[in-house]
């Protein structure tokens, strides 16, 4: 597992990050930390991860080069990363397995988690149902009617699925009641965050575990390319799909690395969740400091977007370093042009994929007729779009 000097002791990115906490999680969070890299270094606990990401997970994921659309768009090669493929169907799954694995080895056999999309929720049933754990799943009112598909497949997997009446209904609502929960039951219960983002150290294991990504595109990209690809896209919510392909390739200094936001509307609508291209203010939100969409009190602001797993003001504080160095670069792509790349890679292809990765698609499909052929864009294809099929119908007036 690789690592990096960021983040410091106390979990920063820069000035990104740290532990913004009530004072009963302080002691919680650090025995995470202390028992997470304890189990990095440890030979065995690593070998059944790995074990677990190839025999229960399906990895490594391939790359498929995508060369119909390629074509069809004119310019540089497009090659996908297929997250899609894996168990449950999304790049949640890797993290999940990875902190179900430190919840047994920290005797907790009660997990709980949060969830827009619902793969991280799935996920967390999964991992459940593996290891024989009770799982409680938040996730917002407004995401449940949206992504009914993914509810009953945690029920179905043993999850029980506490819907979110507070505040916007969506994802930094279900984030709010998973920590409560946390905060009452503390010395029972393991807390699996879903994305790079929270105190520390969950935006560090969650990216460690999520680096798998990337460091398999380390070895795939030059038997299928012959090189490494020139640019990296990734969509970015919280940010664990783009930091896990990101990390791997940040001391590939020749390759772009850039991050997708959700535009929503258009950034200038007000309507989005693009606090990175926004150039929103720093701000505290869920236990940790980054760029934060709120207003002129500091009250954050609500969010728009068609992928309810991108819905979501703020970012992992890695990513705001990245964008602080300018080691990636950051932009937004509005819901119509995610759901024309959506779209398009079906009929191209034969890929449904996610509305979230459809973000990531749009951003390549915009970039790539302005390239030379020979010009290679890789783009993390996160997850599939099963579960957003009503989603689209509905936009497109189709009744199921």
């Amino acid at each position: 597992m690789q690592t990096t000097e960021l983040p410091d002791a106390g979990g920063h990115f820069g000035q990104h990050g740290g532990v913004f906490v009530a004072e009963t999680l302080v002691s919680a969070l650090q025995t995470l930390r202390d028992e997470y890299l304890r189990a990095r270094s440890d030979a065995t606990f690593m070998a059944e991860f790995r074990h677990e990401l190839k025999h229960f997970v399906g990895r490594p994921s391939p790359i498929f080069h995508a060369k119909r659309w390629s074509e069809h768009l004119g310019g540089a090669q497009i090659y996908l990363k297929r997250e899609d493929l894996n168990h449950t169907g999304a790049h949640k799954i890797n993290n999940t397995v990875g902190q179900a694995l430190l919840a047994r080895r920290m005797g907790k056999r009660r997990v709980i988690a949060e969830t827009g999309a619902g793969q991280h929720g799935v996920a967390s049933a999964t991992v459940a149902a593996r290891f024989g754990m009770e799982c409680v799943v938040y996730m917002g009112a407004e995401d449940i009617a949206r992504q009914s598909p993914n509810v009953y497949r945690m029920k179905l997997l043993g999850a029980t699925v506490k819907a979110v009446h507070s505040g916007s209904k969506t994802l930094k609502d279900a984030l709010n009641e998973a920590m409560r929960d946390w905060v009452t039951n503390v010395e029972s219960t393991f807390y699996i965050l879903g994305t790079a983002a929270g105190p520390h150290p969950y935006p560090m294991l969650v990216r460690d575990f999520q680096a798998i990504i990337g460091e398999e595109c380390l070895w795939q990209m030059p038997e299928l390319a012959g090189r490494q690809p020139d640019v990296v896209v990734a969509c970015v919510g919280g940010g664990s799909n783009a930091i896990g392909i990101f990390y791997p390739y940040l001391q590939h200094e020749s390759v772009r690395l850039i991050g997708v936001e959700a535009g929503g509307e258009g950034v200038l609508s007000g309507r989005h969740a693009a606090p990175l291209t926004a150039n929103a203010p720093t701000g505290i939100l869920h236990g940790f400091r980054s760029y934060l969409m709120q207003d002129a009190d500091g009250q954050v602001l609500a969010t728009h977007s068609v992928s309810a797993g991108l819905d979501y003001p703020g970012v992992g504080p890695e990513h705001a370093w990245l964008k602080d160095t300018g080691r990636a670069e950051y932009v937004a792509i509005d819901d119509d042009e995610a759901l024309r790349a959506f779209h398009d890679l079906c009929r191209y292809e034969g890929i449904i994929p996610a509305l979230e990765s459809s973000h990531a698609l749009a951003q390549a499909a915009k970039m790539a007729p302005g390239m030379d052929r020979d010009v290679i864009l890789l783009v993390n294809l996160s997850g599939r779009g099963d579960k957003d099929i009503n989603t689209v119908a509905a936009i497109s007036g189709i009744t199921l």
